[in-house]
């Protein structure tokens, strides 16, 4: 018999609406939650794209708690290879990023800081959606601020791969390289 949690994601589709409704479920139940991080972590499981679609909400609201499940955050995102689960999973090595970076954040270890950026450089070198992408470049900009050598990365990438994206990823582009070059 499937579990509440698995039939929720399930049964959900892509709109806010159902991803909200299956991220409220999750976050009032620690169980819950952890189910649903196991399923969007398990890549070979086709619902781990739905999974992810709702535990980026629940990581915008509730970051601390997904706190525990960082380390295997690290690990699963560079073989995520489904551009709908991708653009949730940079984004929410975007919100880990920023978070970080605050005094009063969540703190990744430095083995953490370096797998997600190894993750997210390989994600704007490889053939992603512009969504996915634009994640990985504004956390790269982050995490560039403890580390030098990611802006210096980060320029040179989208500066080479501009011209062979659509506007949205060269508008996004242009205003990163302003940040990057003050």
């Amino acid at each position: 018999m499937k579990s509440q949690m698995y039939q929720k994601i399930e049964e959900s589709t892509c709109h806010v609406a159902s991803r909200k409704m299956v991220s409220n479920f999750a976050m009032k139940d620690e169980n819950h939650l952890k189910e649903m991080i196991q399923l969007a972590f398990d890549t070979k499981d086709e619902l781990h794209v739905k999974a992810f679609w709702s535990l980026d909400l629940v990581c915008e609201k509730k970051l601390k708690q997904f706190v525990p499940y960082i380390e295997d955050f690290c690990s699963v995102l560079p073989k995520i290879k489904d551009d709908s689960a991708l653009r949730p999973a940079t984004k929410i090595a975007f919100f880990l990023s920023k978070s970080n970076h605050r005094k009063n954040g969540i703190s990744l270890t430095q083995q953490q800081e370096h797998n997600l950026i190894e993750a997210l450089i390989d994600r704007l070198i490889q053939d992603e959606k512009v969504a996915a992408k634009v994640y990985a470049m504004k956390a790269l900009f982050v995490l560039g601020k403890k580390y030098d050598w990611v802006h210096e990365e980060l320029k040179t990438i989208i500066s080479q791969d501009y011209s062979n994206h659509t506007a949205a990823y060269q508008a996004a582009t242009r205003n990163l390289l302003k940040k990057l070059n003050k």
